[in-house]
C-alpha cells in the first residue's frame, strides 16, 4: 500500500467549531457519513495543519449527537475557557482505528495523493481534495498547469490501485 493507506497515520475527521456552554464542551463538525461514528472514537488527536504525531492526544470522556454535529468534553476540560482553546482545530485518529473497507470501498482520505491517469495513459495530476457537489464526489486533481475537477462517479473512475498509487480515469487531459 501506499503511504497514504498506511495505518499509523492519522486521519482528519472533523473539526471543533466552538466551544459549546459553560462546562467544558465543544462543538465538533464530523467530516465522517455519520455523527454517530465520530462518537465511536474514544481518544482524538486534536491540532492545526496537517494531522501529525505533534497533535495534542485527548480523552473524550462525554459526546452526543446534536444537529447533525458532535459535542464532547475532554478530560480536563471542565469551562468554557478550557473548551475555546481547542476552537478552530482539526480533529483526526489514526488510520489503523477506522473499520476496514469492503471490497472496491474507500476512505476519501486514501484517495489524497493518488496520481491520476486516463485510459490514453496521459498523466493529469494528482488528487488534492475530495468534496460534494450535492449531486456527487468530485476530485479536485492538480497538475503543472493548474487543476481540473473530476466527477467521482462510475462511469468516470475506471480503477483505483491503494498499492500503485494510481486512479484509473475515462477523463480526457483537454476537458
Amino acid at each position: 500500500m501506499t503511504d497514504k493507506a498506511s495505518s499509523s497515520r492519522l486521519l482528519l475527521v472533523g473539526r471543533v467549531l466552538a466551544p459549546y456552554g459553560v462546562k467544558g464542551w465543544v462543538k465538533v463538525e464530523p467530516f465522517t457519513e455519520s455523527p454517530e461514528s465520530l462518537r465511536g472514537f474514544g481518544a482524538w488527536r486534536v491540532g492545526k495543519g496537517d494531522p501529525d504525531e505533534t497533535w495534542l492526544a485527548v480523552h473524550v470522556v462525554e459526546s452526543a449527537s446534536h444537529s447533525g454535529n458532535v459535542v464532547a468534553r475532554f478530560d480536563g476540560s471542565e469551562d468554557r475557557d478550557d473548551a475555546l482553546k481547542f476552537r478552530g482545530m482539526g480533529v483526526a485518529v489514526p488510520r489503523s482505528e477506522l473499520p476496514p473497507t469492503r471490497k472496491n470501498e474507500f476512505y476519501q482520505a486514501d484517495l489524497i495523493g493518488l496520481s491520476v491517469v486516463n485510459e490514453q495513459a496521459e498523466q493529469l495530476g494528482k488528487v488534492v481534495e475530495m468534496f460534494s457537489n450535492g449531486g456527487h464526489n468530485v476530485l479536485r486533481v492538480r497538475h503543472e498547469g493548474g487543476e481540473r475537477l473530476i466527477p467521482y462517479v462510475p462511469t468516470v473512475v475506471m480503477d483505483v490501485d491503494l498499492g500503485s498509487g494510481v486512479l484509473r480515469v475515462d477523463w480526457g487531459s483537454d476537458w
